[in-house]
């Protein structure tokens, strides 16, 4: 499946999605070979894993070097069109976490969302925007976890009540607030 596909697929639930959706669509447009790597710096793709228990009560988030906060995994796509494939891979590496599944196995949210410029293994990358597909992982909390010491210094189960308490990117908590609606929503269609 193609990006321009995938992204088309996603069903918005809130305005915010839907103009983030258009925006991504229209940069698949205007740059169709480069869209998916870092080589545009105006804008590419990434993807996020939004790690649930299974008893959808707990987050699984690492606490980013860059950023200093505790947040969820991902990186880039990398040329790579099967952004939930990115998800699982960055969600395991960045946490050793393993036998990840996706709760719907669809895109569970998408954002456009701004990075500022910054120092990265002592390069400056300038300011650009994710366009960020984001999927809703089911762990277990018995799996062992592990730190990944180039990206984060710390892994953690995080009680779903208490992420404001360890994140400082308010954007990025009402993103988690809409996946924990999205997973909420998947829970009672599956226990009917």
């Amino acid at each position: 499946m193609e990006i321009r596909d995938r992204i088309e697929a996603f069903k918005p639930m809130c305005p915010q999605e839907d103009a983030d959706r258009a925006l991504a669509l229209k940069m698949i447009e205007e740059y169709p070979d480069n869209v998916l790597t870092r080589d545009n710096l105006l804008a590419h793709f990434t993807s996020s894993g939004f790690v649930v228990n299974e008893t959808l009560d707990k987050v699984l988030m690492v606490h980013h070097l860059i950023y200093r906060t505790w947040a969820w995994t991902g990186g880039h796509a990398d040329g790579e069109a099967d952004l939930l494939a990115v998800a699982i891979r960055e969600a395991e590496e960045e946490t050793g976490v393993g036998n990840l599944r996706p709760l719907t196995g669809m895109m569970d949210s998408f954002d456009v969302l701004p990075v500022y410029g910054h120092e990265k293994k002592g390069a400056y990358v300038g300011t650009h925007l994710h366009l960020s597909a984001a999927y809703i992982l089911v762990a277990s909390e018995e799996d062992a976890i592990r730190i990944k010491e180039d990206e984060n210094d710390g892994v953690r189960w995080i009680p779903r009540n208490e992420m404001d308490k360890y994140s400082n990117e308010p954007y990025l908590i009402r993103i988690y607030e809409k996946l924990w609606q999205r997973a909420d929503a998947y829970d009672k269609r599956t226990k009917r």
